[in-house]
């Protein structure tokens, strides 16, 4: 099941690049799919609750069609209409991306909880008794 899961990651996250193939994305974008939405990991700089509320602000994939959509319709020219997609495709992409490594949506009580399991070699038992 796992891996059937992680099949359809990749398919969602393929989709993404495609269609910012697709609508000519400038490259820069492309850094954005991969690294951007880790911006909110910088709330762990606070503690794990801020931590784990602004990591899955950005990595929500709800949110991400929200803000795809919300684009779409407010863009300011039929000629530009392509530029209110992208950034909600970067968002739902890089949600994929983290979710075919194991990467889910984040509890508040440890970075390495995640909807997903538990993360990283280093997870020590007592860290996941918390």
């Amino acid at each position: 099941m796992k891996n059937l899961l992680r099949l359809e990651e990749l398919a969602q996250f393929l989709f993404c690049g495609f269609w910012m193939y697709f609508l000519g994305v400038p490259w820069w974008c492309y850094l954005l799919l991969l690294l951007g939405p880790d911006i909110g990991m910088l709330g762990y700089l606070v503690n794990s609750r801020v931590g784990s509320i602004s990591y899955n602000l950005l990595h929500h994939k709800g949110l991400a069609l929200v803000v795809w959509m919300l684009g779409m319709f407010t863009v300011d020219s039929m000629e530009n209409w392509s530029t209110g997609w992208i950034p909600g495709l970067i968002l739902f992409g890089h949600a994929s991306m983290d979710r075919i490594f194991g990467y889910g949506l984040k509890f508040g009580d440890n970075f390495h909880h995640t909807h997903l399991g538990w993360i990283g070699k280093g997870v020590k038992e007592q860290e996941r008794s918390q």
